[in-house]
């Protein structure tokens, strides 16, 4: 017999598909001793993976950047705007599409290859500006806020428990974040030191705190839940 929901063949003992966990019934077959087709813990292998996904997703990707370049090309053959849209397009492509070619993608491995890519584009754009804000601001602001997203998602990938202090910690490094960004600003565009950062500095700290406050008492988190109808 097969399986009603995804079509997957069965044994006539079997209770439930073991690929999509759907109950079996056939009132009209009589259950009988026997061993089911597939063991224990050993599923069928399902393909996600899809060759004419990945190739309409790169069309999508291409085709505007087609059509911005010849919306862009001018008469004499130069062009202008259209790195700044290349250069978007590949961020996005970067962040969006490129986890599709795998069939398990870690973010482990991807997430710093978006911060990478864009801390790259906005090279290209201080290049293409003549500016002098890259190495002393963005580069900086980009690798912090790529190290700190980085470090929460490799734990939270690898770890199974501790997640309450894993996040309190993320919100007090990003908090202790906004006063170095503010710091960087005043260095790189010589403005006034107003001390805005120290609002969300306080905010995320005290958030930060509550929550591993929470991972260390039981009383604490369990009276959370039951406020929460967790």
């Amino acid at each position: 017999m097969y399986c009603i929901k995804c079509g997957v063949k069965l044994a006539d003992t079997e209770k439930k598909c073991p690929l999509c966990n759907t109950t079996v019934y056939h009132p009209e077959l009589s259950q009988t001793d026997g061993n089911p087709l597939y063991p224990k813990n050993k599923m069928p292998k399902v393909n996600n993976g899809s060759k004419v996904l990945q190739g309409a997703v790169i069309i999508l990707f291409f085709i505007p950047l087609l059509i911005c370049f010849f919306a862009d090309m001018s008469p004499d053959g130069a062009l202008g705007w259209f790195g700044y849209v290349a250069g978007a397009s590949v961020v996005a492509y970067v962040v969006f599409a490129l986890p599709l070619w795998f069939r398990k993608p870690n973010p482990v491995i991807f997430i710093p290859c978006d911060f990478a890519a864009a801390a790259l584009y906005l090279l290209h754009i201080n290049e293409s500006t003549n500016g002098n804000w890259f190495l002393s601001f963005a580069l900086p602001v980009v690798g912090g806020i790529g190290i700190i997203t980085c470090t929460l998602i490799t734990l939270l990938y690898y770890l199974k428990r501790g997640k309450l202090y894993i996040f309190g910690g993320a919100f007090m490094a990003l908090g202790a974040f906004m006063l170095l960004m503010e710091f960087l600003m005043t260095v790189t565009f010589d403005l006034q030191f107003i001390g805005w950062s120290i609002y969300p500095l306080v905010v995320l700290m005290l958030f930060g705190g509550l929550l591993i406050y929470l991972g260390i008492s039981a009383s604490a988190r369990e009276m959370i839940e039951r406020k929460m109808f967790f």
